[in-house]
């Protein structure tokens, strides 16, 4: 398994790890005053999926830069 396939499954599996976390955000402030654990929750799964995207983002374009 090559490293892109790795950061493509690695970014698909973060994007469900982030859809949790905003849920679970939104069901905590529905109920009560949230916990600042569960306010900042989305914020590693979101740093990390603009990372891999980034990555995913450039790969052609320096693929392009190489073969040139």
């Amino acid at each position: 398994m090559n490293w892109s396939h790795w950061i493509r499954q690695f970014h698909r599996w973060l994007s469900i790890a982030f859809a949790a976390t905003v849920v679970a955000n939104f069901v905590a402030m529905g109920s009560e005053e949230p916990r600042s654990w569960i306010v900042y929750s989305p914020l590693l799964p979101l740093f990390l999926l603009m990372l891999t995207g980034l990555y995913m983002f450039v790969r052609p374009y320096v693929a392009k830069w190489r073969e040139a």
